[in-house]
């Protein structure tokens, strides 16, 4: 359960998020996730990982696959895109939440949250254009995805990308993501990275850390 807030942190949080507000952290590392939607099977093992990581109830979902299907017959096409928090360069939610309990890291550019701080005014929910905070009905808080940062203080890959069974979800530094040269299998050796998909908010917006090898119905400048 998360406990009550305590005002010494609260006053630091507070002071965090004012000077994050108005001086956005640049990491010395920006990590950021990739999704290869053409080979990925939506069998949904990240979602359910990252939720038996989080101790998440029925509702809240950090990361979720969506499936996008269309087309009329005999051309039809089926891929699924998978996101959750982007881990953005300005991330909208930071400057509104008031009590600081959401702030960038330094390091390696994660977003996290200390929920602990969350009073549930909930004015982190709208201002997110990806959908990242999620409310929990239980706690009354808001809890998000923080790139499971005690796997990546161990030297391990968060959960997500550990249970993907098809390796079409990893993470990695941003620009070699969005390069096309990070060595992962989610980015075969002929593959191009793009960094929004058919449906997706405006990456200019708060510029998010992730790319996606999209479908050909998925591109941007698809007919």
């Amino acid at each position: 359960m998360v406990k009550k807030i305590d005002k010494a942190e609260l006053k630091v949080a507070i002071e965090r998020k004012v000077a994050q507000t108005y001086e956005p952290v640049k990491p010395a590392k920006q990590l950021g996730f990739v999704h290869h939607n053409v080979d990925c099977i939506g069998c949904r093992a990240c979602e359910i990982a990252c939720k038996d990581k989080n101790g998440l109830p029925p509702g809240p979902r950090f990361r979720r696959v969506m499936y996008v299907e269309g087309g009329t017959y005999p051309d039809v096409y089926a891929y699924k895109v998978n996101m959750a928090c982007n881990h953005c360069a300005e991330p909208a939610c930071l400057p509104a939440c008031p009590t600081g309990a959401i702030w960038k890291r330094a390091d390696n550019g994660v977003v996290d949250i200390d929920s602990t701080l969350c009073i549930g005014c909930r004015k982190c929910e709208p201002a997110c254009p990806y959908g990242a905070p999620q409310w929990d009905p239980q706690e009354m808080v808001i809890k998000k995805c923080n790139m499971c940062i005690d796997e990546l203080e161990a030297g391990r890959k968060p959960y997500c990308v550990q249970a993907c069974m098809m390796r079409v979800l990893d993470i990695g530094p941003i620009e070699e993501i969005w390069n096309s040269t990070l060595k992962s299998k989610a980015i075969g050796p002929h593959d191009k990275t793009v960094k929004q998909v058919k449906n997706m908010a405006n990456p200019e917006l708060t510029r998010p850390s992730i790319a996606f090898i999209p479908h050909s119905k998925g591109k941007i400048d698809a007919k």
